[in-house]
């Protein structure tokens, strides 16, 4: 590693990323230490930690390549994604009344996640050559159709907040690509106009997530009670938290799931507001580098896989913690490089050293 290659290094990028891993692996220590000692220790964070470095070791190999090798393999890693969301359908095992995960070992795998990245660099081959010709729906109706494919396979799983991530990328990139915003304007009217019919073909627990999402005490034992819970801990840290190993939420197992999803508000009760809104400084750091490398790209190919990565890490964001602090419907939707999860964990770290190849070539051009 010479001192050229460490100059065209992002490091603003990686310091907040790394900062949010090792942030990360001490809250999810601090959610699940209650049952670590009948798992035979911190099994979660010493899975997440091996798995973050392997990952981390992985992006350093991976920045050494030029990205723009990936274009001439767009459609065929579009295929890859359809044949990977297939077989998860076909041979993949259930859990918690969804069908997402593939087992290869000791490791389950959730294919829906790489499929996301996999989206962002075959969508961005494909409107590679279509900048600025997004002017009527004829023309955005066979890039609407490219999405829809691996976004209704990912719904059938069902998995509502990943594949409402596809629409959130898709959206991104075509607004870079420059699509008429007039037409876009007129979709979201049609949509909006459609959302009573779409109604009645959400399945009764998705409705229920809609409705407990107004208000919460509609099933505040069933549906709501996450939602509650997580209000409860949030608001409960008050300015400084309550401690690390101290929330009382989170450690008496009063909030499910406070390793993954609902990682946030073990954050907002242990660590307080400064806390929470540090790790928001994080992100917005982490975003706002996104979106710098995008203006600053060498291509167009690369500008738009930029603002995929940007898209896809900034809607994540948003929904998590605005789910957490009841803004926002429960979808499942993890916190990137906080909630604990393997597959989430690689797509994430995958994606920002996608970012960071991008940077790098830009760099290239001005030494």
């Amino acid at each position: 590693m010479n001192k050229r290659w460490l100059r065209r290094m992002d490091f603003t990028l990686i310091i907040a990323a790394v900062a949010i891993i090792l942030m990360s692996l001490v809250i999810i220590g601090s959610a699940t230490h209650i049952n670590a000692a009948s798992e035979g220790g911190y099994g979660f964070v010493q899975r997440q930690g091996v798995f973050a470095l392997l990952n981390i070791a992985l992006a350093v190999f991976l920045m050494n390549f030029d990205y723009k090798m990936l274009q001439r393999y767009g459609m065929k890693l579009y295929a890859v994604n359809i044949v990977l969301l297939l077989a998860v359908m076909l041979f993949g095992h259930s859990a918690l009344g969804a069908q997402r995960w593939i087992q290869i070992g000791p490791v389950t795998l959730q294919p829906s996640e790489f499929s996301k990245v996999i989206m962002i660099i075959s969508l961005a081959a494909l409107l590679e050559d279509k900048v600025g010709k997004l002017n009527t729906l004829r023309d955005l109706l066979p890039i609407a159709a490219f999405v829809g494919v691996p976004f209704v396979l990912v719904l059938k799983q069902p998995d509502l907040g990943t594949s409402l991530v596809f629409i959130a990328i898709f959206l991104g990139m075509i607004f870079a690509a420059g699509v008429n915003l007039k037409l876009l304007g007129a979709i979201f009217g049609a949509g909006v106009l459609a959302s009573p019919v779409l109604w009645h073909f959400l399945k009764d627990y998705q409705k229920m997530r809609i409705l407990v999402f107004l208000d919460p005490n509609v099933d505040p034992l069933g549906s709501g009670y996450h939602i509650i819970q997580s209000e409860i801990a949030i608001g409960s840290g008050q300015l400084f938290g309550k401690g690390l190993f101290e929330g009382t939420q989170s450690q008496l197992d009063f909030l499910p799931e406070n390793h993954t999803d609902f990682i946030f508000a073990v954050v907002g009760e242990e660590l307080g507001f400064i806390g929470a809104a540090f790790l928001l400084l994080l992100y917005l750091i982490l975003l706002w580098r996104g979106i710098r490398i995008a203006q600053d790209a060498s291509d167009t190919f690369g500008m738009l896989l930029a603002v995929g990565v940007t898209s896809m890490l900034a809607f994540h964001v948003l929904v998590n913690i605005g789910m957490t602090m009841g803004i926002m419907p429960v979808t499942g939707i993890p916190l990137p490089l906080m909630s604990y999860g393997v597959s989430a964990l690689t797509t994430n770290i995958m994606a920002i050293a996608l970012l960071l190849n991008i940077y790098m070539k830009k760099q290239r051009l001005i030494f």
